[in-house]
């Protein structure tokens, strides 16, 4: 088809300038021959000359991207190592208040959605929240939940790890839980997982994201913890009191209007006598 042509045109010359755009300045790549035939040869040399202009500046567009990002990545380097010290204060005030990082991953939308209710009650033990971001950012990052003795695993610390390998893949790996007899949650048989959350068949727990290493390129949790939950928990944490003041306000209103409609009742109707006062009280 007409379209189906164009389409695979297109291709071809977008593979053009990208092998061109792989040696700036130094292309030997021509109009294709099907071109030749239908085109003069001004026209043909013209054409070759305006290629070889796109791939020198396309050389040229390479080169200020590669240090745009030497430059990001010093100012991220940077800014990393000054962020520090504020996370370690966050972190000794955060101990303050019950159940905060629990309260935090709960009330984040794509996180709760991985969370049914024996997950939920064994994060209540949770105390803390770490990531680390190694020197060389590109290198990789490190989270961690930190946990209070708990009745569902040994672990007082559970690990997720991404690293770039010698081999220069990006990989993962995480902290084998060492579960409590009869306590292991990421095993669980699928009738314990009625009334879950996700629509899951298999018994698939939060937890199993520790060592669910298949994915270490796109993994969705690891970037909204470490993206999202880690830079501003206190915007989760402070949505769920915002939630429970709007009930509790909702709820004191409703008290307050029935406390009303019982005064109402309570008072005894005027009898006839007092409709006889209250009119000669309008007409003197």
């Amino acid at each position: 088809s007409i379209q189906a042509r164009s389409a695979g045109t297109l291709r071809r010359f977008t593979d053009l300038i990208r092998k061109m755009a792989a040696r700036p300045g130094k292309s030997n790549v021509s109009v294709p021959k099907a071109k030749v035939s239908k085109l003069d040869q001004q026209e043909f040399d013209e054409q070759q000359k305006a290629l070889d202009r796109v791939a020198e500046i396309q050389g040229v567009i390479d080169d200020l991207n590669e240090q745009a990002s030497e430059e990001i990545l010093k100012v991220e380097q940077k800014y990393n190592q000054a962020r520090k010290p504020n996370f370690q204060d966050r972190a000794e005030v955060i101990k303050k208040i019950p159940e905060f990082w629990a309260t935090a991953l709960l009330s984040h939308p794509n996180i709760s959605e991985l969370i049914d209710a024996e997950d939920e009650a064994a994060i209540q033990y949770m105390t803390e929240l770490s990531v680390e971001e190694y020197e060389d950012v590109k290198s990789g990052y490190n989270i961690t939940f930190h946990f209070n003795d708990n009745p569902y695993f040994e672990n007082s610390k559970i690990s997720k790890e991404f690293f770039v390998d010698d081999k220069g893949e990006a990989t993962s790996s995480g902290t084998e839980i060492v579960w409590k007899q009869g306590m292991n949650l990421v095993s669980r048989q699928p009738a314990a997982m009625q009334g879950r959350k996700r629509g899951h068949e298999e018994p698939i727990s939060f937890f199993a994201w520790f060592n669910d290493n298949m994915v270490a390129t796109s993994d969705e949790v690891a970037e909204v913890i470490k993206d999202d939950i880690w830079n501003n928990p206190l915007q989760y944490y402070l949505a769920v009191a915002e939630a429970e003041n709007l009930y509790d306000e909702q709820d004191l209103d409703e008290d307050e209007e029935e406390a009303l409609d019982d005064d109402d009742e309570d008072e005894p109707p005027l009898e006839e006598e007092d409709y006889e006062e209250d009119d000669e009280e309008q007409e003197n």
